[in-house]
């Protein structure tokens, strides 16, 4: 039996402002900052977009980005800068829906690409990991790019909707993957056994499309899509498996939910990494990770925040540790599915929306 939700963290004293920055972007997907303050902003149909610093402008429309399968929930998906970007390494780092070719004409996979960002144009680009197989569907490619403390790149990866691709370790399809910045893979990733790919670091995800950084501990939570309810919040250890398809507190798409019917009975510990919280009955489809470490809103140090698609809303989640000791979903009636959520350098919280919006989350 899962557990209760937690309950809702205290109300705030004084209540956060949210305000629409910019309201004419296109499915925008990923986000992050410069170091000038601009924003890079990637948009589903295959547009990287240069925003001014307070995200009201585009400044520019970034050539030379690659071609990106944008059926279903594909397209142009994640962005994230270097490391070192402010000392010398201009290096931006894209996830995208990546077509097939020839044979495989009208399959994809998610892929990563490595371009130096020079003026309004990426040079010198270079595709750093193919998910493998590309796959026919346009579903579940999970897609987050989050760096390490070591510089190494995690990459979040859907299972395509097709379930045991997930417990395959021959495959990418359903794992988080860790490389070197040039594709090279970290001499000191989990082994998989025999058959394993050699840049697994976790299997048996099913859609993680929320991925942050734990900013203490430096270990990779993540945010996954459940199937009928049993949504998750999971710390991706190396070689830890999560269970999917196996074993989840949702229920397969049709059947009436309830404790019944979840798939492998839910329980995932001991064989399986039990989720830190989980959604049920009804998913929320969560999008976008964050931790809060600015100090515009001192109260919310240390805790996480979620983007809701199908639940539409922001959800704020207080820890004790990597316990889950509280949850608030903020901003639903407003109707927006929250895409994206990033900490801008003066502590607000910026917000993407399915419909197009850039929000700030301040006081």
């Amino acid at each position: 039996m899962a557990p209760p939700p937690p309950p809702a963290p205290a109300p705030e004293p004084v209540a956060p402002q949210l305000t629409t920055l910019n309201a004419s972007l296109d499915s925008p997907w990923g986000l992050a900052m410069l170091p000038d303050g601009e924003m890079l902003v990637t948009q589903k149909g295959g547009s990287l977009l240069r925003l001014s610093a307070d995200g009201r402008t585009t400044l520019a429309r970034i050539g030379g980005v690659p071609a990106v399968d944008a059926r279903g929930q594909g397209g142009l998906l994640d962005v994230a800068l270097d490391p070192d970007y402010s000392a010398g390494a201009p290096w931006i780092y894209l996830s995208y829906a990546e077509p097939g070719s020839g044979a495989q004409a009208g399959s994809s996979g998610t892929a990563v690409l490595r371009a130096r960002l020079a003026g309004d144009a990426l040079v010198d680009a270079a595709v750093v990991f193919r998910q493998a197989p590309k796959v026919s569907g346009t579903a579940h490619y999970g897609a987050r790019l989050v760096f390490a403390r070591d510089k190494t790149l995690f990459i979040t990866l859907g299972e395509r909707m097709l379930g045991t691709p997930a417990q395959d370790v021959a495959q990418t399809l359903g794992k988080v993957v860790r490389i070197q910045r040039d594709g090279t893979i970290p001499a000191d990733n989990p082994g998989f056994g025999p058959t394993g790919q050699p840049g697994l670091w976790s299997i048996g995800h099913r859609n993680p499309q929320g991925a942050a950084l734990h900013p203490e501990t430096g270990e990779l939570w993540l945010s996954e899509h459940g199937p009928q309810g049993g949504d998750e919040v999971n710390i991706a250890r190396a070689g830890g498996n999560h269970g999917w398809p196996l074993v989840s507190y949702g229920c397969p798409y049709g059947a009436p939910a309830g404790e019944a019917c979840r798939i492998g009975g839910g329980t995932h510990a001991p064989t399986f990494v039990e989720p830190l919280t989980t959604w049920v009955p009804t998913s929320i489809a969560p999008a976008g990770l964050a931790f809060y470490t600015g100090s515009m809103f001192p109260q919310w140090r240390g805790q996480l925040f979620s983007g809701a698609l199908a639940g539409q809303a922001l959800w704020r989640l207080a820890l004790d540790g990597n316990a889950v000791v509280g949850r608030e979903a903020m901003f639903g009636p407003l109707g927006e599915r929250f895409r994206d959520v990033r900490q801008a350098p003066d502590g607000a919280l910026l917000l993407l929306t399915d419909s197009g919006k850039l929000m700030r989350l301040a006081r």
